[in-house]
């Protein structure tokens, strides 16, 4: 490993928006719209909970675009945090990202591919199944064939991406083009081929329906979780040709596709199926039923042609999960090189990629992936991760006030409006989440506590 060894900007800008394409799109566009349904009961309700969650992040991408042209080098958020308020709480992100966002949301991509693996290899029962009751709480746990292979993807594509970010990139490019097309065919075959399908499903419910904000800010921050992935691309905004241009071009363009494509895709599950169907598809209180896209399809072709589209889903979150793999090791890498993270973590093999820090990053999502169920694994990350895209979006002002005269090529649209809507309602989601699941948000708030001492820890250590 050499020290004096720098990135490579090889990532072109179709590299960038199949990145930012490519790792939002993963597994929650066919999953969480049970959970959502649960949550609401109402299709209309879950369509619009899909649609504020879409207008949040496109609203995040917008500052992000500005912040990630501004300062276009390996870590995201991680950057922007530590130039707006300094090394404390830019360290306390980077170790909430590297313990729970980044290997959280890429176990739970490796537990997404498993999932939809199912819908053409039979597992098999699980080896083990417990009950496990945690304050209160009884959470199911399995173990079985279908954990292993989910270990095994992450591990398989750890080690392809110490390759170069340059095979990494081609590859994302060419699992996006696929699976963007495969969710295109979905659509349209449901939309226009359904045997159970009316629009009257839209507006009539057959299962319970449930007001009110709490319920709805819980079914949006299931949404966020499909969305989540907007803010990756500036992680590894070292490595774009050319940031100052495409990072806002790529953070954009790719925000509007993933916009028209989840709001199809949504619009035919709730066309193609009625609310007790949807509300009974895979999720935490359903885990061995098949998907809602699944169910979608199979009111067009059947079961057969249900294991032919399992495929399409695979891909897909195989591509996220390629992605999510890519970026995320840039941000403990970046710690490391400001001497803030284990220092092995910023050293780059003859590839020119932070190899150790990828290897470290798969070990513990490999742990994580055994650990809980989808839906338990997206609460902590989606929470945890909120909490700083709030302060980081707020950086923005920060960084205008303090460094007024820095160079940046993009500027947010809609300034000051578009930063202070995304933070308000940051803000609600979080103190939702604390009131609806305080479990599962406080699990994420000690996790980002037990960074203080680790940071005094290093600091110390290194002076």
């Amino acid at each position: 490993m050499a020290d004096n060894l720098q990135l490579r900007r090889g990532l072109t800008f179709t590299d960038a928006l199949a990145l930012t394409v490519g790792t939002i799109i993963g597994t929650g566009v066919f999953l969480k719209t049970a959970a959502m349904g649960q949550s609401l009961g109402s299709p209309s309700a879950v369509l619009a909970a899909w649609a504020a969650a879409g207008l949040l992040s496109l609203a995040g991408a917008l500052t992000y675009a500005e912040l990630g042209a501004m300062l276009p080098r390996a870590g995201g958020e991680y950057v922007f945090l530590r130039a707006a308020y300094g090394d404390v709480p830019a360290f306390l992100y980077g170790w909430m990202r590297f313990a729970v966002a980044a290997a959280g949301s890429i176990a739970i991509y490796g537990v997404g591919f498993s999932i939809f693996l199912a819908g053409i290899v039979d597992y098999g029962p699980p080896w083990y199944e417990p009950t496990v009751h945690i304050f209160g709480t009884s959470v199911r746990w399995q173990f079985g064939a279908r954990q292993l292979v989910a270990v095994g993807a992450i591990g398989f594509f750890s080690v392809l991406n110490c390759l170069g970010v340059v095979v990494g990139g081609r590859l994302q490019s060419l699992l996006t083009a696929v699976k963007v097309a495969a969710i295109v065919v979905i659509v349209v075959g449901v939309l226009f081929g359904s045997r159970t399908g009316t629009w009257a499903h839209l507006w009539t419910s057959d299962h319970p329906a449930t007001g009110g904000m709490a319920a709805f800010g819980a079914a949006m921050l299931a949404a966020l979780w499909a969305f989540d992935g907007w803010n990756n691309l500036p992680m590894a905004a070292g490595e774009v040709h050319d940031p100052g241009r495409n990072v806002p071009r790529a953070l954009i363009i790719g925000m509007l596709v993933v916009l028209v494509v989840y709001g199809l895709a949504n619009l035919a599950y709730c066309y193609a199926l009625p609310m007790s169907a949807i509300v009974t598809a895979n999720s935490t209180a359903y885990p061995d039923a098949p998907p809602v896209a699944t169910k979608a399809v199979q009111t067009v072709l059947g079961d057969g042609g249900a294991r032919l589209v399992s495929v399409a889903f695979v891909l897909s979150s195989l591509g996220a999960l390629n992605g999510s793999i890519l970026t995320n090791a840039r941000v403990p890498y970046a710690m490391a090189r400001d001497g803030l993270f284990f220092a092995g973590f910023g050293r780059l093999n003859r590839a020119a990629t932070p190899a150790r820090a990828m290897l470290a990053q798969a070990a513990w999502a490999c742990l994580l992936a055994v650990s809980g169920t989808f839906d338990q694994l997206t609460d902590y990350v989606v929470f945890a991760s909120w909490v700083f895209y709030g302060l980081a979006t707020a950086g923005v002002f920060v960084l205008r006030r303090t460094q007024p005269h820095a160079e940046r090529p993009y500027r947010t649209l809609g300034y000051p409006v578009v930063p202070l809507v995304f933070l308000a309602v940051a803000g609600w989601l979080v103190v939702n989440t604390l009131l609806t699941n305080p479990v599962s948000s406080g699990i994420g708030l000690g996790i980002i506590a037990l960074g203080l001492p680790l940071y005094w820890l290093n600091r110390r250590r290194a002076s």
